[in-house]
């Protein structure tokens, strides 16, 4: 067999891998981890700054969750065909498919800024609402702790901030419901 021959062979059986596994994230990532290492398996959300998306001391959540288009795989919602670029600034882009209220009184800093991707993984997490850690901490991975906890209306409370404030935007001081 020529060194021709063997390449066309090659090509094809990887093409027919492709048709026969497709893009769905399970067959997906048994292509991409024979062709490439350091492929992070299905569920394994990775943060920004491709830490794990999880806090200290507990495990991520099993539930892998797709952002809408991702998992359609309409890529070209949010990128240029055949490229990485985005259609709209970063900062305009989410405000395409989700209604936030950016005229209310006071306005979540990294909203304000157009940084959804501070708390939010745009393809895919293992934590509700696309976040890129577990709820319940996740706050606490801008606000200090012991700054909040010295606050009267926090004593003794152990709900999740987003029991009492809106995360992205409201009239009420301290973004309260």
């Amino acid at each position: 067999m020529t060194t021709k021959k063997k390449l066309t062979f090659v090509v094809m059986l990887l093409i027919l891998m492709a048709f026969v596994y497709g893009c769905e994230g399970k067959s997906s990532y048994k292509v991409l981890s024979f062709f490439f290492d350091g492929v992070p398996p299905p569920g394994q959300a990775k943060s920004e700054a491709g830490r794990e998306a999880k806090t200290e001391g507990t495990q991520p959540k099993t539930t892998y969750r797709e952002h809408g288009p991702y998992a359609a795989r309409q890529c070209e919602a949010c990128h240029v065909r055949g490229s990485n670029r985005l259609v709209l600034p970063i900062e305009e882009l989410c405000l395409k498919c989700h209604t936030l209220d950016l005229r209310k009184k006071y306005v979540h800093g990294p909203l304000a800024s157009g940084g959804c991707k501070v708390c939010h993984e745009p393809h895919g997490s293992a934590y509700p609402y696309l976040l890129v850690a577990e709820p319940k901490e996740f706050c606490l991975y801008c606000h200090n702790r012991n700054d909040i906890a010295k606050q009267a209306a926090h004593k003794g409370v152990e709900a999740q901030c987003t029991s009492c404030h809106d995360a992205h935007s409201s009239d009420k001081k301290y973004l309260l419901l």
